[in-house]
């Protein structure tokens, strides 16, 4: 039996009963990881080790770090975590921020501490904060500090006993995380951690809002950089990696973090993005490998003969359905096709691919090397090809919920049951088709519907709500709220534009409504029940 190098048990203790487990074959050799493994350690000090110490692991508008120079920066602030915050393996650390140098430094120094990294998105609320931090009884939290009003909200509305350090700013002048760095030792030894000792507590929400836990373990985090990045994106040494989603995202935390470390490559991490703030960025720093969602991709492309692209080899797409109109534009822009994937937070990164001549238009590709996938029937059997049904994905990693009722719906007889409606062709390739819940994916980001209606319903104009996904050309989706107002309020633009403002102000700006629509009445059932669906069939007219 594995023993734990946690002290704080916290993690292990609230993993689903093993009988609810999926099954996680491990079908690589690859794949086969030393019962006592520190993924932080194996990312990087190994990297070192092998002699890429002088070579270049991030890069940023602001600052350029060598693999030697970022792994001292990651050992200060393990020596931090577990000097002068009083940290113990096991313990939960909070992360916030945008995209940066400081911030991967951060994500890995909780790893290598022993610790367990929360990552959250910075756009987030104080209110959507307060549920991650009392559902996984957060200790510590390493901020950006531009986010420090939120987060000091959030603290303070949970009673977070654990300290806050800021960093960025002027954080260093002031008490903050480098001042304290400056203090600490340049080498930091490992934390002894199994292989399954859990490292990374992934949040994402539930088709209810409520926010759900998935617990990944280090041999995980070094299963996803040994699956895609080595069989679908055959990513090197030479490569320079770029992209928009946040670390706080586990497609951002692979592709801008874990998967150029594992080969020896280097990062471009930048704050903020826009398509051509993106572009410019390729061109600058001569990025090979590109992570984006399909949105940016068709925003890009009419805009892509004014920028020097010549380095840029891979594109990879994920967080929604790619439309093979942005494949094309794409494809005839840069002459690069597209790598379409489908990843979960629950399975940690892209399991589903296809990349060069493998790539079939409109289909998300097969099942990588590592990983099955199938599609189920509502009596929980596969379907022949051609019918559309759930779709069930097993491999290395896999959906552990951290004490939520909800792993029994997400994992059933051995497989992660995705939520995503797919058919599988004769030759193994899966299509997509819609999802199978409430989620509204809009440009990458999954948003649920009913938080955005609890949002709403906080209006005193607002009567009742529903909120659905609305087909959007450039998004995939938009969110879309049918509003019934209260005696005295008149519907129009302004009160359109002051509950979109009042959403945002309440929840993470991205979830607002794009578009609000003012009604009567909502159709429901006899028995009282919402028909979203009624809704959703305007859209199909």
């Amino acid at each position: 039996m594995i023993v734990t190098g946690h002290i704080d048990t916290f993690a292990r203790d609230k993993l689903p009963p093993r009988g609810q487990w999926p099954e996680m074959p491990r079908s690589l050799p690859e794949l086969e990881y030393p019962e006592r493994i520190n993924c932080a350690s194996a990312l990087l000090d190994d990297m070192v080790a092998q002699g890429h110490g002088g070579r270049p692991a991030i890069h940023s508008y602001d600052a350029s770090w060598t693999y030697a120079e970022l792994l001292e920066q990651v050992d200060r602030i393990a020596h931090v975590l577990r000097g002068p915050l009083g940290l113990v393996p096991g313990n939960r650390v909070l992360l916030r921020g945008a995209n940066s140098p400081m911030m991967a430094a951060c994500a890995l120094a909780v790893m290598k501490a022993g610790c367990v990294l929360v990552a959250t998105m910075p756009l987030l609320r104080a209110k959507e904060l307060t549920a991650i931090i009392g559902k996984a009884e957060i200790n510590a939290a390493l901020c950006a500090s531009a986010l420090s009003e939120e987060m000091e909200l959030a603290r303070a509305q949970t009673g977070m006993a654990g300290a806050a350090l800021y960093f960025g700013g002027d954080a260093g002048a002031d008490g903050g995380l480098e001042q304290l760095m400056l203090a600490q030792p340049s080498c930091f030894a490992a934390a002894d951690t199994a292989a399954d000792d859990v490292c990374i507590i992934g949040f994402t929400s539930g088709t209810t809002g409520v926010p759900k836990g998935t617990m990944h373990f280090h041999r995980d985090v070094l299963a996803i950089c040994d699956c895609f990045p080595r069989s679908t994106l055959q990513s090197g040494s030479g490569d320079v990696f770029i992209g928009t989603p946040p670390l706080a995202f586990t497609f951002g935390l692979g592709g801008l973090l874990l998967f150029p470390l594992r080969v020896g490559a280097a990062a471009v991490l930048l704050e903020r993005l826009t398509p051509e703030l993106l572009l410019k960025a390729v061109q600058d720093f001569r990025a090979t490998i590109c992570f984006t969602a399909p949105t940016f991709y068709r925003l890009m492309a009419p805009l892509a003969a004014e920028y020097e692209l010549s380095s840029l080899k891979k594109a990879v797409s994920a967080g929604e359905v790619l439309p093979v109109s942005t494949r094309t534009a794409w494809r005839e822009a840069t002459g690069l096709e597209i790598i379409d994937g489908i990843g979960a937070t629950e399975m940690l990164h892209i399991f589903i691919s296809a990349a060069g001549t493998d790539v079939r238009p409109g289909a998300t590709g097969k099942a990588i090397p590592g990983y099955q996938a199938c599609v189920l029937g509502p009596d929980g059997k596969a379907l022949p090809p051609g019918e559309v049904g759930q779709l069930a994905v097993k491999g290395p990693t896999g959906c552990r919920y951290l004490d939520d009722a909800r792993q029994q719906q997400y994992v059933r007889d051995g497989w992660n049951l995705t939520g995503d409606a797919y058919c599988m062709d004769q030759d193994g390739y899966f299509w997509y088709h819609a999802r199978t819940d409430d989620m509204i994916i809009s440009a990458g980001y999954n948003i649920a519907a009913p938080e955005v209606e609890e949002a709403l319903m906080c209006h005193p104009a607002v009567a009742e709500c529903a909120v659905v996904g609305w087909p959007d050309e450039e998004r995939g989706q938009i969110v879309k709220a049918f509003v019934v107002l209260r005696p005295g309020h008149a519907a129009g633009a302004e009160l359109a534009r002051a509950l979109q403002e009042h959403v945002k102000q309440t929840v993470a700006p991205y979830k607002y409504p794009r578009a609000v629509e003012f009604l009567a009445t909502l159709p429901r059932t006899q028995s009282g029940k919402l028909q979203r669906h009624a809704l959703r069939s305007d859209a199909a007219k």
